[in-house]
């Protein structure tokens, strides 16, 4: 025991959970390194649930938030216009949405990833004037009780307190092979006694990370696209842990080659792990009335700069090129010296997140303690949490991928035995 951690036994709440898994006291950071109080190194295949795509410390980001820093740039500004997001919404419009023939205006909705799930479900429903959404079994869409009544984690949803209604979950593609889930949510609506209403959205993930790195078929999202727009609905995608060039793309959709009607981010939207939450809305939809909905924290100047910032380096260093690059390594690797430990294990991903999925949520963390004490950060994932999830920073060099990944074999194979 350190000398911190009475300090956090005794005054920190009992939900602390990060910490209960990783009983280590941080002091510093840098690229894909974490250093403990104790002077401890240890590689990070946490990446602060996927806030720090591009690093701890980033040299390129850090410079220009030290620099406004020292100009006394405006820290908080709500959302008054400052020069600060006129450069970030100029250099996301311009730079990425452009590009890639997108049209989106930017609502600033609050500091996390749960504002802007719930700004888009408030719109949608403002929108199509109807009141339930449409979401998947499997999914993790926030905290607070709107996104929370979307994820569908148990244990989660008690948390709640109250009834979490206007919500129907589907079941996942993955969950039935047999099941065309496409097919499914026609018949709910095509058939007058399936006791179901048209939803004003359907709101996914594109990859599934906190349901255990499920990745959703490119023709599956292709025919999700169609159905939305078939029955009138809203088609809104949660980039917010798989967004921001995780997956090999900037938006996870692109693969797909769809456009969503609205999209959600946030985490590595910030560039340097400060807090922004946005949501990307088609023009036409853009209904809001001035105020209706806000936040103290929206304005995060910091984060403007900082999310400018991590998209020029993005596209100056080809990160999605890397990624796609970098995935190869994780799978050859994961396929052919993780995978043969076990016959059970199951192997699934894309980009730059991956599960190994051992089905037994004890054996899943014994694995990811035994990494722990070796050096390596990591998470669970998953039913059960029975997924070790592998989720480096984009800018992850082979060397330190390589050994980080074989610190899990050795780990793998300790507690396999």
């Amino acid at each position: 025991m350190n000398n911190y951690d009475s300090i956090f036994e005794t005054y920190e709440s009992e939900v602390r959970s990060y910490s209960r898994n990783m009983p280590a006291t941080f002091t510093k950071a840098k690229g894909s390194f974490m250093y403990d109080s104790e002077g401890r190194e240890y590689i990070d295949f946490f990446n602060g649930a996927g806030a720090l795509n591009y690093g701890h410390n980033n040299d390129f980001i850090k410079a220009r938030i030290i620099d406004y820093l020292a100009n006394d740039g405006i820290i908080h500004g709500l959302d008054m216009q400052t020069v600060a997001k006129a450069e970030f919404i100029s250099t996301l419009e311009n730079k990425l949405l452009k590009p890639r023939g997108l049209d989106y205006k930017v609502q600033f909705t609050g500091p996390t990833g749960t504002n802007a799930v719930e700004a888009a479900l408030k719109l949608a429903r403002k929108v199509k004037k109807r009141t339930d959404i449409w979401c998947l079994m499997g999914c993790f869409h926030g905290m607070t009780l709107g996104a929370l009544a979307l994820t569908s984690q148990r244990d989660d949803r008690v948390g709640g307190g109250v009834p979490l209604d206007y919500v129907k979950h589907i079941p996942a593609p993955y969950m039935f092979p047999e099941l065309d889930t496409i097919a499914y949510m026609r018949r709910l609506l095509d058939d007058d006694h399936s006791g179901a209403s048209v939803p004003a959205a359907v709101i996914i993930e594109t990859t599934q990370i906190e349901g255990g790195i499920w990745v959703m078929d490119t023709q599956w999202l292709k025919d999700l696209r169609k159905f939305c727009d078939d029955y009138d609905i809203l088609l809104i995608v949660d980039d917010i842990q798989i967004g921001c060039g995780r997956s090999g793309w900037f938006f996870s959709f692109e693969r797909a080659g769809i456009v969503p009607d609205i999209v959600a981010m946030s985490k590595s939207i910030g560039g340097f792990g400060l807090p922004l939450a946005i949501d990307l809305i088609k023009p036409e939809l853009d209904i809001w009335n001035p105020g209706e909905h806000n936040g103290t924290f929206r304005g995060n100047q910091l984060a403007f700069i900082g999310g400018k910032a991590g998209i020029e380096f993005m596209l100056e260093n080809h990160i999605e090129d890397e990624v796609k690059r970098k995935s190869l390594i994780v799978k050859e690797f994961l396929d052919n010296e993780i995978k043969p430990l076990d016959d059970t294990i199951e192997i699934r991903g894309i980009g730059l997140v991956w599960a190994i999925d051992v089905h037994d949520g004890n054996l899943s963390k014994m694995i990811t303690h035994c990494c722990f004490e070796n050096g390596l950060v990591l998470e669970r994932a998953g039913r059960g949490s029975s997924a070790v999830k592998i989720m480096p920073a984009l800018t992850i060099d082979d060397e330190t991928l390589k050994k980080g990944l074989s610190i899990v074999k050795a780990a793998m194979k300790e507690v396999l035995a």
